[in-house]
């Protein structure tokens, strides 16, 4: 009986990996991630207890499956008399079967393809805040329910496969690819910023405490604006030359960062500084870990750059926090310090997300992870592991044959709307070391990328059933790129992301609390979160989310450069420029006393048929619910082009429009800016606002002169303005003479002569 009760010990101890055993030495059972789960359920076994067992551990093993427990505690007893010489080989050899491991779950270009039957048992085996919060509502339309608001069905995917290769509760920092000098360093921005203590009276007077605000010149940036509520505000100037080493970067960035910015640098610029002088100050902002707001990123001319930047900071910043929660794992591990140690380890938040990245599009979520990637392998040989790559290439990346090929549009609308531009989407990666793990469920992650509806029906509503932004609460970087073009989608899911940002969780998630930071215990992680704002105009909507949301304890940076001369030196066409503006009292009725204004003393001067062919710009998507209602109600005679018009209504109505058989057409900013279409047979335009792009200005005022028919001497152009408007003003007119039309109470008329 003893015989065959060892060679069955034997036996199941062969059947474990080298990870598992040591797991089971040292916790004396198996990790979760390796249960065994069956559809069939299992059969009862009675087990006789002997009479010096306690009642405790009986309740706990009733309480449990009693065939693993009593397997478990039978491979715990064999394992107790391995000798010390075996554990010091199973550690050695303990490295050698993770790369294996990692090398089968991989293929040849480091995707990995899980198939139905695995994602299956995945989802049967998953942790219920890992069903809620998995990678990606695919395949689902704006109006529908993604995944992540509702059941859990075989869709929704979970990669449990490499859950325990990327846990950083489990894996120790390697010797090899861990160095953590630059942690130990003491001029380590990161080191000096998150180690950083608050007091209690500072948090206090925050509310109290006026902003106190210092203005500075940089060479490339221009004007700096650097503000702080508290109380003592920094200053610096950039260094004429750089160096790599002074910047703390973690290993490998220092070498692979300069093949993967090579395509910006070029001539003596490339032997001198791996930074062009763009990135080179933008960095040096991003690694004092203050907050910045930089409004003049254009996809043509510098968009890539600050990608390439912003990515570096990230893994940069992802490096060195992961890298200090395995070292202080393995200080524990060596029981180098005592019970009484605790507070020294102190590394990590109330959930694993550290950093998110919000991008409108498919597509840029795809250049950001392909920047990831580059960044960490560099022009090494050995490739980096990355799980689901292919699954990933396929749902984030295009076809090209699906654009079609005669479609001519202006060069920044190829440059925004360029391969995927899918705007539902969110994804969740890990990185551990020199491997990347793609569409890790949100809890399991260090890095979300997302954009702000996929955000938002997630995130859902007060009430909602199926809600949670617990990942949130522990976000030490944010970063919002192409601000602008959330002006286009919808501004109140940026809204309604940064109102939930660092929220204390409603839920622990397995958070161990003896390794949580002092301040995001005590609710005060907003004031240690860095927000990047990256967007291609200044807008009042995006300065108040940066003036009233970034509350960083080292700063805010923010870009503040006047445009000298206006998009109307880009008209084209001889045309007068009417400017009227009107009175308001507050901002809070610009918008009635801009509809009262326009109906009581624009309209009436082109009710008249002689005024045909009129069109009318409305930014705004309610303003022009407001104007088409009204014109309904006076029944006059035009058409109306929104984004939600249909193709077969779009033609209709330009072709009235041209034909002189409607008089007015309703035009608004959003299905200009998605559709760029040329509309034919305007004789007279009203800006009912000011464009929100300035550049949409001169585009539509250029539209005139596409059916010239020798009617120039009767084209008119009228823009209302109030005093609240002065950005936009600046924007379309320069900022000398916009500061002339401000001062003065008279209606301004430009006639620009342009070019035939």
């Amino acid at each position: 009986m003893g015989k065959r009760g060892s060679r069955s010990q034997s036996q199941l101890l062969n059947t474990l990996t080298k990870k598992q055993k040591k797991h089971l030495r040292d916790f004396g059972e198996e990790h979760p991630f390796y249960d065994r789960v069956s559809r069939k359920e299992a059969k009862p076994q009675i087990c006789q207890l002997s009479e010096s067992s306690d009642s405790s551990d009986s309740e706990s093993d009733s309480e449990s499956e009693p065939e693993q427990v009593s397997g478990y505690h039978r491979l715990l007893a064999t394992l107790k008399n391995v000798s010390e010489e075996e554990e010091e080989d199973e550690e050695e050899e303990e490295e050698e079967d993770s790369i294996v491991d990692d090398a089968e779950m991989n293929d040849e270009d480091g995707g990995s393809d899980v198939s139905v039957e695995e994602e299956m048992a995945a989802e049967s085996t998953q942790s219920p805040e890992n069903v809620a919060l998995s990678a990606d509502p695919e395949g689902k339309e704006d109006g529908e329910e993604p995944p992540g608001t509702s059941q859990t069905s075989p869709e929704e995917f979970t990669d449990a496969k490499h859950e325990s290769l990327f846990s950083l509760e489990t894996n120790f920092l390697e010797e090899e690819s861990g160095d953590n000098s630059s942690l130990k360093a003491s001029q380590d921005p990161f080191l000096q910023h998150v180690n950083k203590e608050l007091k209690e009276k500072a948090i206090q007077a925050v509310t109290t405490n006026p902003k106190t605000t210092h203005e500075l010149k940089w060479p490339i940036l221009g004007q700096l604006f650097f503000s702080s509520k508290f109380q003592k505000l920094e200053t610096f100037k950039p260094p004429k030359d750089i160096d790599l080493k002074s910047l703390h970067l973690q290993k490998p960035l220092e070498s692979t960062w300069t093949k993967t910015n090579s395509q910006f640098l070029s001539g003596p610029q490339k032997s001198s500084s791996p930074f062009t002088p763009l990135q080179k100050e933008l960095f040096l902002i991003m690694n004092s870990y203050r907050d910045l707001f930089y409004p003049e990123r254009t996809a043509l001319k510098n968009g890539e750059e600050i990608r390439h930047v912003y990515c570096l900071h990230v893994i940069n910043h992802i490096l060195k926090a992961n890298a200090q929660v395995l070292g202080n794992n393995s200080r524990r591990r060596s029981q180098k310090f005592g019970v009484g140690d605790d507070d020294d380890f102190r590394d990590q938040g109330l959930t694993r997300p550290k950093v998110l990245i919000v991008v409108p599009f498919r597509e840029a979520a795809l250049r950001v992870v392909q920047l990831f990637i580059s960044l960490l392998e560099g022009d090494s040989k050995k490739k980096i592991i990355v799980s689901n790559k292919k699954r990933f290439q396929g749902e984030y990346g295009s076809d090209p044959e699906e654009r079609p090929p005669n479609l001519k549009r202006p060069e920044d609308y190829e440059a925004v709307f360029v391969g995927n531009i899918d705007d539902h989407f969110r994804i969740g990666v890990a990185i551990l070391q020199r491997s990347i793990r793609l569409y890790a469920p949100f809890y399991s992650s260090d890095i979300l990328i997302a954009s702000p509806l996929g955000l938002r029906t997630i995130i859902g509503g007060e009430g909602e059933k199926k809600r949670d932004f617990d990942f949130l609460s522990s976000i030490e970087l944010l970063i919002i790129d192409q601000a602008d073009i959330y002006l286009m989608q919808n501004w109140e899911h940026v809204l309604h992301l940064m109102n939930h940002m660092n929220l204390l969780p409603l839920d622990s998630h397995g958070v161990d609390f003896s390794r949580v930071r002092m301040w995001s215990l005590n609710n005060w992680s907003k004031y240690y979160r860095q927000t990047l704002l990256f967007g291609a105009l200044q807008d009042a909507q995006i300065n108040s989310v940066f003036n009233k949301y970034c509350v960083n304890m080292q700063g805010q940076v923010a870009v503040r450069n006047v445009p000298m001369t206006g998009s109307i030196s880009h008209v084209l066409v001889q045309l007068p420029h009417v400017f009227q503006r009107m009175e308001t009292e507050n901002l809070a009725s610009v918008i009635d006393a801009r509809f009262n204004f326009f109906v009581n003393k624009i309209l009436p001067q082109y009710r008249d048929a002689v005024m045909s062919h009129t069109l009318i710009y409305i930014p705004s998507y309610f303003d022009f619910v407001r104007l088409r209602n009204y014109f309904k109600k006076e029944e006059l005679n035009f058409t109306h082009i929104c984004e939600y018009t249909q193709k077969s209504g779009v033609s209709r109505a330009r072709h009235f429009f041209l034909q002189g058989e409607k008089q007015f057409l309703l035009f608004t900013e959003r299905f200009h800016f998605y559709k760029r279409y040329t509309i034919k047979g305007i004789r007279n335009l009203i800006f009912y606002e000011l464009p929100t792009y300035p550049h949409f200005y001169s585009e539509i005022c250029n539209m005139l002169r596409a059916t010239n028919r020798g009617e120039e001497a009767t084209w008119t152009c009228t823009v209302l303005y109030s005093k609240y408007d002065a950005q936009r003003l600046a924007a379309v007119v320069g900022v000398e003479r916009a500061a002339q039309m401000l001062q003065s109470n008279k209606n301004v008329h430009l006639f620009i002569t342009g070019e035939k």
